[in-house]
């Protein structure tokens, strides 16, 4: 049984987005649920972005996430398994503090184009180092 002290949102989106959604979740303030609900070897980024700080417990069931925000990340090496869960692994780099490496990025080179130029034209301290 779960308490909340503000009304439960529920909302869909592409699952294709889970991954960096997750990233983001995990310095948002309170508790956010994840359920996977398509592939079932969506979560290959959890135990990642665990080692930067991450506060999240995947359920026995495999396919849901309980993530409670934590007021910073730390940097570390972490290592890309698969596209979304590489671009997962650079927000949460970018958010943390301290340097932050992404070892096997070739994942997310293969599916985002340029991505440390775009990224670097928000704002991000990024370079590839491969």
């Amino acid at each position: 049984m779960l308490l909340y002290d503000y009304p439960l949102l529920q909302f869909g989106f592409p699952t294709d987005m889970q991954a960096q959604m997750m990233a983001i979740l995990t310095t948002a303030k309170g508790m956010s649920i994840v359920e996977e609900t398509v592939f079932e070897s969506r979560n290959k980024h959890i135990s990642e972005l665990i080692r930067v700080g991450a506060n999240i417990v995947l359920l026995h069931d495999g396919m849901t996430s309980v993530i409670n925000g934590v007021k910073k990340l730390q940097g570390t090496t972490v290592t890309c398994k698969d596209l979304r869960g590489g671009a997962a692994l650079i927000l949460a780099g970018l958010a943390a503090e301290g340097k932050t490496i992404v070892a096997n990025s070739a994942f997310v080179k293969r599916g985002y184009v340029d991505i440390e130029d775009d990224l670097r034209k928000i704002g991000a301290d990024i370079w590839h180092t491969e």
